[in-house]
């Protein structure tokens, strides 16, 4: 990506945010979260450290009376207690953060994963049988894009259950890493977190039901193998958006939300300024109301990244990114892009505040 201005402060919007944007408190935002995740019919394969769920357990019966109602008490009880552990099994697991972080962990042990690739196609294949394994149908889309080096295959991954008839929000993130020759440049934050982020949403999400699907889109060849320009990156996105017009799905797709960068330890969110005005406001004022005003930069740039193809395509779209990685950016595309800059806090801090912000577009869009 590419910052196109220079930032501005943004500490007079901060502060009138502060004043209970919306009305709702953090626990009613608690509650908007809780609502995505819904009911499952089945459990969910289970991620890369799968975890025993929690039982529930039932309350203590006091005063039982007769032993004949002490009899169905203690009936009663055991069908609470198997009906109690029944919907533990089968709720989705909540949003995690080390999950996540698991995701990217796995990524960077791929190394450099620059777009055609034999250690990206070997990420692709694992993002794509974690994502089967989530319950996920997964398109490959293949396509062969004219870049300075020549001619390179390159591949969108998108996972979904419906075919979006009632509509999509599409969540997406870049999963290549930027080809940097005498360097090992293995991309944590750039772009490791995102996508692994992304692919722990998948994994919270993969039961939930909804009258508008969430479908996510695995981007290749964000970075550019030069030079930035608009021939050389956003591969993938140019490509996705251009199919997506051609074949009438634009219009199906309500939001496009694109997560990049967003692992760092000190996470501050910009405000990108060429994402959709209603959309960017909707997840800053809900980042205040749930209590995550402390990841929103004081800072605006605009940006040219893989949600600018959508953009064009009539898409409203917006792209949360921290530009802010390390010293004066210093960790961007340099080989000091590596795990512990990363914290699996900042992730969960970021899928929370999407979680939060799906709710409200579900419940905008199915209207």
């Amino acid at each position: 990506m590419r910052c196109a201005i220079a930032a501005f402060l943004l500490a007079a919007f901060l502060s009138l945010a502060g004043a209970d944007v919306g009305g709702q408190s953090p626990a009613a935002h608690q509650a908007l979260e809780a609502s995505v995740l819904t009911q499952a019919q089945a459990p969910v394969a289970p991620s890369l450290d799968s975890s025993a769920q929690e039982k529930a357990q039932p309350s203590a019966v006091k005063n039982p009376g007769s032993s004949a109602q002490a009899q169905v008490r203690v009936q009663d009880q055991s069908q609470l207690q198997a009906q109690a552990q029944s919907q533990a099994q089968s709720q989705p697991p909540g949003l995690s953060g080390e999950k996540a972080m698991e995701f990217v962990r796995a990524q960077v042990a791929f190394g450099p994963r620059p777009p055609g690739s034999a250690a990206l196609a070997k990420c692709r294949d694992w993002i794509k049988g974690r994502l089967e394994a989530f319950g996920y149908k997964v398109e490959d889309d293949a396509f062969d894009a004219a870049t300075p080096r020549g001619r390179v295959r390159m591949h969108n991954l998108i996972a979904r259950k419906g075919q979006g008839g009632k509509g999509v929000i599409a969540l997406a993130s870049h999963y290549d890493t930027k080809l940097m020759e005498g360097m090992r440049f293995v991309g944590a934050n750039d772009a490791g977190s995102s996508t692994g982020l992304l692919l722990e949403l998948a994994r919270a999400l993969a039961s939930r039901k909804s009258d508008v699907d969430t479908w996510f889109v695995f981007l290749d060849g964000e970075e550019a193998f030069e030079e930035w320009s608009s021939v050389d990156g956003t591969y993938g996105s140019r490509h996705l958006a251009q199919r997506w017009k051609q074949e009438d799905v634009v219009g199906r797709v309500r939001a496009l939300i694109l997560l990049d960068m967003i692992g760092d330890k000190n996470l501050d969110l910009y405000k990108e300024m060429n994402s959709t005005r209603w959309l960017s406001d909707l997840f800053w004022n809900t980042a205040v109301e749930i209590g995550l005003r402390n990841i929103l930069s004081n800072y605006a740039a605009a940006m040219e990244d893989d949600h600018i193809p959508f953009l064009n395509a009539g898409i409203d779209s917006v792209d949360l990114i921290d530009f802010n990685y390390g010293p004066e950016n210093s960790f961007w595309h340099t080989d000091a892009d590596t795990l512990d800059k990363l914290s699996p806090e900042s992730l969960e801090k970021v899928g929370r505040l999407v979680l939060a912000v799906l709710a409200k577009l579900q419940a905008k869009f199915s209207k």
